[in-house]
């Protein structure tokens, strides 16, 4: 099996049951935006791990600092995004939108990367479309998803990964993957005062185990799969590599429905099929 295979898949893997998990935290009482805190501290030591197995020679210069800051800052400023969507919108719908990012990654690489993108690519771009609408429609009297204050906030998640998916690529062309993640993660703690800032504390705050603890242990996947991902781009295509990974949403659907309990109706249901369907043709 290919190098860039086995990083995609762990990425896949870990990134789904994250999905799944990740809103547990907060209905049991730590907010959102301390979820992005704790998130962040876990970034740390996976970063300084991976420099430490190539000796600790982080790249220095203007390119790898200015490109690695963006793809932290895109990445980073996309999680604090979800997490504001996951207060109104449960992770078996905001998910899929989200994964849907692969469609700009792909334009960008075949634009400026001038990597090629096959019929059956686009055919998944085009499936893309449909999947985002039925994904985005909430049915009167829904109880579960509260109105449309999600969509928006998913979307600018989808156009922030998706450059991101794209910049990162770019990106390892001359600069190491553990360079690169080393710079997400410093960005991602430099945006820990904001997420601090965004915090109410006037309100009650769970600080036992399902709180910061738990919110670590699931964070740590999100990561993990991070880390593993800046590898499986540093080694494969960009338009591969990208739809492959967004497939975590369907680990994510199926834990999250075991979670809810609960059954999406006939449009929610076909719309999962369509961004399923969609990434795996993207998928190759």
């Amino acid at each position: 099996m290919q190098r860039w295979l086995l990083f995609a898949i762990f990425t896949t893997v870990s990134w789904g049951i994250w999905g799944a998990f990740i809103e547990i935290p907060e209905k049991a009482g730590f907010p959102a935006t301390l979820g992005y805190v704790v998130w962040a501290l876990t970034m740390v030591p996976c970063a300084l791990g991976a420099l430490h197995v190539i000796g600790w020679r982080l790249e220095r210069d203007a390119r790898s600092l200015v490109l690695g800051s963006l793809v932290g800052l895109l990445g980073a400023g996309g999680q604090l995004l979800l997490f504001e969507a996951l207060r109104t919108g449960p992770a078996f719908i905001v998910f899929p939108v989200v994964a849907l990012y692969p469609v700009l990654t792909i334009v960008l690489s075949v634009l400026v990367l001038h990597e090629r993108a096959s019929g059956r690519h686009w055919s998944g771009i085009l499936l893309a479309l449909p999947a985002i609408a039925l994904l985005s429609y909430v049915a009167p009297g829904d109880t579960i998803v509260k109105g449309y204050t999600w969509l928006p906030l998913a979307t600018l998640v989808f156009i922030m990964w998706g450059i991101q998916a794209f910049v990162m690529k770019f990106a390892t062309r001359t600069t190491r993957a553990e360079g690169i993640f080393f710079y997400m993660m410093a960005t991602a703690v430099a945006l820990v005062p904001l997420a601090a800032w965004m915090t109410d504390f006037g309100q009650p705050i769970n600080w036992g185990f399902r709180g910061p603890y738990l919110a670590a242990l699931v964070q740590v996947l999100n990561s993990a799969g991070a880390l593993s991902l800046v590898f499986a781009m540093r080694h494969g295509k960009a338009i591969i590599v990208a739809p492959l990974t967004s497939l975590s949403p369907v680990i994510t659907v199926v834990l999250s429905l075991a979670v809810y309990s609960r059954v999406p109706p006939v449009y929610q249901m076909a719309g999962i099929v369509f961004a399923a369907l969609a990434i795996y043709l993207m998928a190759e």
